[in-house]
C-alpha cells in the first residue's frame, strides 16, 4: 500500500491505499484506509515498546548475541590457523620435491596454490565477520538506554515533523500489514522478526464523520417529492434539523447530501411521474416553448417547478388540450377555462 496525504485544518492527514491494479490496468482501488487512527495506534505501540525494561531485555539479548559471536569468531580464527598450517605444509612438500620430477612438482604446486587460496578466503571471512560483530561499548549502551526517555518525548512532541516520525518508525518497524474486514487488523512486524497485532474499529473518513443524521436525511428524501433544494433547506431549518457539522442547511448542503446518499432529484422524480419538458410539450401541442411558458402563466397548462432556476416540467395536457386561437386574448381564454392557476 502507498500513502496519500490530505491537507485539512492546517495538518497533513494520511490515507493508505492499495492502487497497484488501478495504476497498471485502470481497475478500481483495491482498498483505502484513513490513516490517522492507524498512525496513532502504531505510534502508541512504539512508545510502549521503547521502555527501560524492553531496552534492558534488548541489551541482554545483545550480550547473548555477542557471546555467540565471540564463539563464532574463535571458530573462524581456528579455521584461519588450520588453513595457514595446511598452506605451509603444501609449501614444504613443493620445495622438497625433485625438480626433475615434473609431474609430481606440478601436482604439488597446484596443491600449494589451492591451499593459499583457501587461506586467503578464510582470512577475508574472518575480517568481514569480525567487523560486523563489534560489541556495544558502555557509551553506546548508555545511548540505547537514553532512548527510553528521549523517544517518547520526541514522538509525542507536536513540533516533531511527520517525516521525522517516519524515520524513527523505519528504525524500529520492518513493515505493517493492514487487513480490512468488519474491523481493521494491523499487524506490526518489528525489526528482528517480532510480530504484534492490533485490532481496531474501522476508521471513518471525513465524509462519514460528517454524516447527516438519519432523521434529517429521511426528511430530505420526503421533501424532494414536492420541493426544490432551496425550499427543502428552508423547511429543514424551520424544523430545527442540522447538518453533520451542526450547521444550518442551505441549497448546497441539500445538493451534496442528495449526491452523497444517492437520493433522486426533484427533476428525476417528476420525470418518473410522467411530466414533460417544455420542448416535449411544445412538440405535442404544435407550439413554441415560449408559448408553453405563456400558457402555464395564464393557467392553460399546469406545471411543477423542478429546480431553483425557475424551470418547470409540465403535466400531460389530457384528452382536450388547449389549442391556438387566432385573435383570442390569453386572459379571456384562462377565464373561460376556469382560471385554474396551475402554475406552482
Amino acid at each position: 500500500m502507498t500513502v496519500r496525504y490530505h491537507s485539512r485544518d492546517g495538518r497533513q492527514w494520511p490515507e493508505y491505499i492499495c492502487q497497484a491494479a488501478a495504476v497498471a490496468r485502470g481497475e478500481r482501488l483495491c482498498q483505502s484506509v484513513p490513516g490517522a487512527a492507524v498512525d496513532s495506534a502504531v505510534g502508541e505501540l512504539l512508545v510502549e515498546t521503547v521502555t527501560p525494561l524492553s531496552l534492558d531485555v534488548a541489551l541482554a539479548v545483545a550480550d547473548e548475541v555477542d557471546a555467540r559471536a565471540a564463539e563464532a569468531d574463535n571458530l573462524r580464527r581456528q579455521a584461519v590457523e588450520r588453513a595457514r598450517e595446511h598452506a605451509e605444509m603444501a609449501r614444504h612438500r613443493y620445495l622438497a620435491v625433485d625438480p626433475a620430477n615434473r609431474l609430481v612438482a606440478d601436482t604439488l604446486e597446484a596443491d600449494w596454490n589451492s591451499a593459499l587460496r583457501d587461506l586467503a578466503a578464510a582470512r577475508d571471512d574472518y575480517e568481514r565477520q569480525k567487523g560486523a560483530s563489534a560489541r556495544l561499548d558502555e557509551a553506546k549502551r548508555a545511548k540505547v538506554m537514553a532512548l527510553a526517555t528521549d523517544f517518547p518525548a520526541l514522538w509525542r512532541d507536536p513540533a516533531t515533523p511527520q517525516r521525522e516520525r517516519k524515520r524513527m518508525a523505519r528504525l524500529l518497524v520492518e513493515d505493517v500489514t493492514l487487513i480490512r474486514g468488519e474491523r481493521l487488523g494491523v499487524h506490526v512486524r518489528f525489526r528482528g522478526g517480532k510480530l504484534h497485532s492490533l485490532d481496531l474499529p474501522l476508521p471513518v473518513n471525513a465524509f462519514e464523520a460528517r454524516r447527516i443524521p438519519a432523521v434529517a436525511l429521511a426528511r430530505i428524501d420526503e421533501l424532494l417529492g414536492s420541493c426544490t433544494e432551496k425550499q427543502v433547506a428552508r423547511a429543514l431549518n424551520e424544523e430545527g434539523h442540522k447538518t453533520g457539522d451542526g450547521l444550518a442547511f442551505d441549497a448546497i448542503a441539500v445538493k451534496r447530501a442528495r449526491f452523497a446518499y444517492g437520493l433522486r432529484s426533484r427533476y428525476d422524480r417528476l420525470r418518473d411521474a410522467g411530466l414533460l419538458t417544455a420542448g416535449e410539450m411544445a412538440k405535442a401541442l404544435g407550439i413554441t416553448t415560449v408559448t408553453v411558458r405563456q400558457w402555464r402563466l395564464a393557467g392553460l397548462l399546469s406545471g411543477e417547478r423542478c429546480n431553483d432556476k425557475d424551470e418547470y416540467l409540465y403535466h400531460p395536457p389530457g384528452p382536450n388540450p388547449p389549442q391556438k386561437q387566432r385573435g383570442a386574448k390569453l386572459a379571456k381564454r384562462a377565464l373561460a377555462a376556469g382560471g385554474h392557476g396551475y402554475a406552482r
